[in-house]
């Protein structure tokens, strides 16, 4: 146990980086209840569908994946202080009003205020980290966050689902996420951790240096923005297809231990990564994560506790999948253009979610849930087959057994200072092995 925590050590050693992992905890509880608010408000307190709800979730998913990429590119050109201004303000608004507001305007409020001006935590928190930690421990600081996003995912939905049915209206808990959404935003501002080319010295008056999309979104940037889309698919598509498994066999109450258990591992899994010293890469673990998830149906309809144990190989690859994802998306761009690169990885991430849900309920529709794990766990192999692929033959020269750090600076992008960095070697080895 001390050979797994001493690789952090350092890295909450630093001045600011506790504070930041606090922060990215917090500020992150609210987000994760959203859209589980939204939802039973619109069932519970306006008396509508389960497909209405439905509707008002993706409308905000929808519009948090338009607004990430364009959030992410105002941090880039006016810093973080704006962004958290107008963010904050449209969703202390969004969340004040939303109880009392009739169904069709609640979908335009939550499109534009929920959802593309919605505070851009995620991506802000990815910056900071990717900013304040040196290349050299990116790894193991991802793999932190990766960590933290876990427990939060663990907590904030169910914290949501507690509060809205023991007072069976959703009012009070979508006030609730509102001042903790001020609250988050009051603690960046106040914590103002550096982010982009403001964190390597330059003032916040400083213009940062424009770099040309061209010279950072090549083909190797989307085959990892589609990686952690597909990632994301998974996740989505077997969370829905363990419902629908376990009510197939009338044991839904167990659906809790089968995904703390699912969770458990990928606690365990992101520690692995942050400590190991031979990492694997993002599309092989992306083919483990599908890999995994597609025999889970199969072995799971032999009951609860075996859905239970053939959950854990996949759980297990899902914090380091993620971790690689950030980390490479963070070493792909120049500092200057990391916010529009992150807030395009939360589109994607986005997109990846809101397509896995619908896709594995069609598949347990038209079939039965083993095959929706397995549909969903196959898209995940075939996007990590066609990245190890590009990397056998696209001709890019990437060391082995190099940290993203020492990746070679082959092809010049222009960073802060007249820097360097090869982006199609540095988002294809996110963690060679």
């Amino acid at each position: 146990m001390l050979k797994l925590i001493t690789p952090y050590k350092p890295i909450l050693a630093m001045p600011g980086t506790r504070a930041l992992f606090v922060v990215a905890f917090v500020a992150r509880l609210p987000l994760t209840a959203k859209a589980m608010a939204l939802t039973l408000h619109v069932v519970l307190d306006q008396g509508g569908s389960y497909a209405a709800a439905g509707l008002a979730s993706m409308t905000m998913t929808i519009g948090m994946g338009v607004g990430s990429p364009l959030l992410g590119r105002m941090v880039d050109r006016r810093g973080l202080k704006p962004v958290l201004l107008l963010t904050g303000v449209s969703e202390a608004t969004y969340w004040v009003t939303a109880p009392f507001l009739s169904y069709p305007v609640l979908l335009g409020t939550t499109f534009v205020l929920g959802g593309v001006l919605g505070v851009p935590v995620f991506s802000v928190i990815r910056q900071a980290v990717a900013a304040r930690v040196p290349d050299s421990m990116r790894r193991q600081a991802f793999a932190l966050d990766s960590m933290i996003v876990e427990l939060v995912f663990m907590v904030g939905p169910a914290l949501a689902i507690a509060a809205i049915t023991s007072m069976h209206t959703a009012t009070v808990t979508m006030a609730v996420i509102g001042v903790l959404t001020v609250g988050s935003v009051v603690t960046l501002w106040v914590l103002n951790p550096p982010i982009g080319h403001r964190a390597d010295g330059a003032g916040d008056g400083a213009p940062p240096e424009k770099v040309p999309l061209s010279t950072w979104v090549r083909p190797a940037f989307v085959l990892v923005l589609a990686t952690g889309m597909a990632a994301n698919l998974v996740l989505a598509g077997t969370d829905i297809s363990i419902t629908a498994l376990l009510r197939q066999q009338n044991a839904v109450s167990m659906a809790g231990v089968c995904i703390f258990a699912w969770c458990l591992l990928s606690l365990i899994g992101g520690f692995w990564h942050g400590s190991t010293e031979r990492p694997w890469r993002l599309p092989v673990l992306m083919l483990l994560l599908g890999a995994g998830t597609i025999p889970v149906g199969f072995v799971g309809q032999f009951g609860w506790w075996w859905l239970a144990l053939i959950l854990l190989p996949a759980g297990f690859m899902c914090a380091p999948t993620l971790a690689s994802t950030a980390e490479a998306v963070a070493a792909a761009v120049p500092a200057s253009a990391r916010g529009q690169a992150m807030g395009l990885q939360g589109s994607a991430m986005t997109l990846g979610g809101a397509i896995g849900a619908p896709l594995a309920g069609t598949v347990v529709d038209a079939s039965s849930p083993p095959w929706a794990f397995a549909t969903t766990g196959a898209i995940g192999v075939v996007l990590a087959a066609g990245m190890l692929g590009y990397q056998r033959f696209s001709g890019v020269a990437v060391e082995r057994a190099v940290p993203v750090a020492g990746a070679a600076a082959s092809v010049p992008v222009p960073v802060n200072a007249g820097a360097a960095r090869d982006t199609e070697a540095a988002v294809l080895e996110p963690a060679a092995c």
